[in-house]
């Protein structure tokens, strides 16, 4: 038996995002605030190319590790699943859309910054609801998720924590697009 790397956009990004994070807690310290952690409202520099490049890399940095865990137990979960049904280049494409969205605009609305993985884990637990949808239909799966998930988070953002619960509102409404207009792989 062998070791089969079976979902290589999933993998690829669990891993860099765990070598981020233990360089920057090890050897490059700020590496996450600098280069992988959107600047809110107000600080986000519109001419520093730094600046530009966090709207994507902010979900590769995590605060600490019980941070990375929690978002690669979902993404690990149900990233292969995706993966296999979209395919891995739709999937990548799918990932940076919603770090682009949610980065955007967590740097036009937020005053605080943003880092993490928690807008493509939302972006993922939606558009597995769609899984097994056909044109013309609307998975009840994807209505109870849609609920629980979103209706969790929508409820959470009165109140006061460090949790962008607007990333995660904006990555389950990405891969609720995402899941409506590009059915995968029957």
């Amino acid at each position: 038996m062998k070791l089969k790397y079976n979902a290589p956009a999933v993998l690829s990004f669990t891993i860099i995002s765990t070598l981020v994070l233990l360089l920057s807690q090890t050897l490059i310290r700020g590496l996450i605030p600098g280069w992988f952690m959107v600047r809110g409202r107000g600080s986000f520099e519109f001419g520093s190319l730094c600046c530009w490049i966090t709207l994507v890399t902010h979900v590769i940095g995590h605060g600490d590790w019980n941070h990375l865990f929690s978002n690669f137990s979902f993404i690990l979960l149900l990233g292969p699943i995706l993966e296999a049904n979209y395919g891995s280049l739709s999937l990548v494409i799918m990932m940076f859309l919603t770090a682009l969205v949610t980065g955007l605009l967590n740097a036009l609305i937020f005053p605080a910054g943003l880092l993490g993985a928690s807008g493509i884990v939302f972006m993922m637990i939606l558009l597995a609801s769609f899984t097994n949808f056909s044109k013309g239909e609307v998975p009840l799966t994807f209505i109870l998720v849609l609920l629980i998930y979103l209706g969790r988070e929508i409820f959470n953002s009165f109140s006061n924590d460090n949790i962008s619960e607007f990333a995660h509102i904006a990555g389950g409404f990405c891969g609720s697009l995402f899941g409506f207009f590009r059915p995968g792989k029957r």
